[in-house]
């Protein structure tokens, strides 16, 4: 199979540098250096028994996190999803997902300060089986990137995958690592 952006040295390069900040979490990464090590695109949505997925996690003026309301789980959610082959880096993933899901341009966010290059977060989450799509129960290693809302910018649903939004207070963001870290930086 061949190799899809983001490399696997940049996604190498991106967990290790998140790592040097949260040392205590790589043994929770295992499924994420296994499909680093093999020789399926780790991107690839088609790579088992993990593969990486990207998310925005945007916080506007009022310290509200943007969750996305995704029809295929039915959960409120950071926007985010697969990588494409146009995403040269894991963060330009998670910002395209942001455009394509919640109608924010990139050019409306800015990442947060000391977020440049790292992800808030790296959460490995179980995906179930889903036969219509012939995949089998896996995991998803999803990099949450944080973001600022520059200025006010409407939020406009992708119908197709989307049933609605929330902007949520910090101490309410759906994902715990997510609320305690967002905490720690207030």
């Amino acid at each position: 199979m061949t190799s899809l952006p983001p490399s696997t040295d940049h996604i190498r390069a991106v967990t290790e540098a998140y790592l040097a900040r949260h040392p205590d979490e790589r043994d929770s990464l295992a499924l994420l250096f296994a499909a680093l090590a093999g020789t399926d695109a780790p991107t690839s949505r088609k790579t088992f028994p993990a593969h990486v997925t990207c998310s925005a996690i945007l916080i506007n003026g009022e310290r509200h996190v943007l969750h996305i309301a995704h029809k295929a789980s039915g959960k409120l959610l950071a926007p985010g999803g697969h990588n494409e082959p146009a995403d040269q880096h894991l963060r330009d993933a998670a910002l395209r997902e942001l455009h394509e899901e919640a109608g924010i341009p990139p050019s409306a966010v800015a990442p947060l300060t000391g977020y440049e290059d790292i992800p808030l977060d790296i959460d490995v989450h179980a995906i179930d089986a889903n036969p219509s799509k012939d995949e089998p129960a896996h995991h998803h290693v999803d990099f949450r990137w944080v973001f600022n809302l520059g200025a006010e910018h409407a939020v406009t649903l992708q119908e197709e995958e989307v049933d609605g939004y929330q902007w949520r207070p910090v101490a309410k963001a759906a994902a715990p690592t997510v609320r305690a870290r967002l905490a720690q930086l207030t």
